[in-house]
């Protein structure tokens, strides 16, 4: 499975994408996020979904954006150019794929500013090769494993964040998959993006980088979970008492 996090906030876009990949039995690292800077504006792709699927439709859509002779100045233009290709995939291997048990299955997250667009904005792509942007209402996104890091997101994300919040939070979205989800980790891709500023920064985080960091986080949890107030379960503790007073006394 894959983990790529796409974020939106007032400030600019972040994206955070892990680098396990599985192949059959093997488990290799390998990048899931293409930074584009193209006619004066910049986007990030990432992509989750069957590798073969998402390595063609990407290899189509740079060749396309290539040979584009008018300027993409639209972020939704590179995102109908990149739905085009995943449709074309799906004409050429959605069956064989079906016949061999496998679902044509991708995903994609692209976030950025090109020269015309007002402000920066990030997209969902799916298998069909139909989007939605992603809101400022809830301004994240996750394709593969989503279960385990949204409710991190979901407690403490908001749009008018600041940007190296939502690189934290991030990061903590992606720990709390790692640990839950066998092919999910590092090492952490990161990009952001600061509105318009027509550049977008790339980081890859190791392990040992960022290890003090879950740690922390492990130890804080569990800190606070023994500060929780517990006046609201006294009466289960006062029955468990007296069911254990009880069961000294017969014997």
């Amino acid at each position: 499975m894959t983990f790529c996090l796409g974020m939106r906030t007032r400030e600019g876009l972040v994206g955070i994408s892990d680098t396990r990949v599985t192949s059959g039995n093997e488990m290799i690292t390998a990048g899931k996020v293409a930074v584009f800077h193209k006619d004066g504006g910049c986007f990030f792709l990432m992509t989750s979904g069957l590798r073969s699927v998402r390595d063609k439709a990407l290899t189509y859509f740079k060749d396309q954006m290539s040979a584009r002779e008018t300027p993409v100045d639209r972020l939704f233009q590179a995102v109908n150019l990149l739905a085009d290709q995943i449709r074309q995939v799906a004409t050429e291997d959605k069956e064989p794929l079906l016949e061999s048990g496998l679902q044509f299955d991708i995903h994609c997250l692209v976030g950025g500013q090109m020269s015309h667009d007002e402000e920066h904005t990030l997209y969902l792509v799916y298998p069909q090769g139909n989007w939605v942007e992603v809101g400022k209402g809830t301004p994240y996104q996750i394709i593969g494993v989503p279960g385990y890091g949204k409710p991190v997101l979901d407690r403490t994300l908001h749009f008018n964040d600041p940007l190296f919040f939502a690189l934290k939070v991030g990061y903590l979205a992606f720990d709390s998959t790692r640990i839950s989800a066998a092919d999910v980790d590092f090492p952490l891709d990161a990009v952001l993006y600061r509105k318009d500023s027509f550049q977008i920064v790339e980081h890859r985080f190791q392990t040992n980088e960022v290890a003090h960091i879950s740690e922390w986080w492990d130890l804080r949890l569990r800190d606070n979970i023994k500060e929780l107030p517990s006046e609201w379960i006294e009466e289960v503790i006062g029955k468990l008492q007296s069911r254990g007073a009880e069961d000294n006394d017969i014997t």
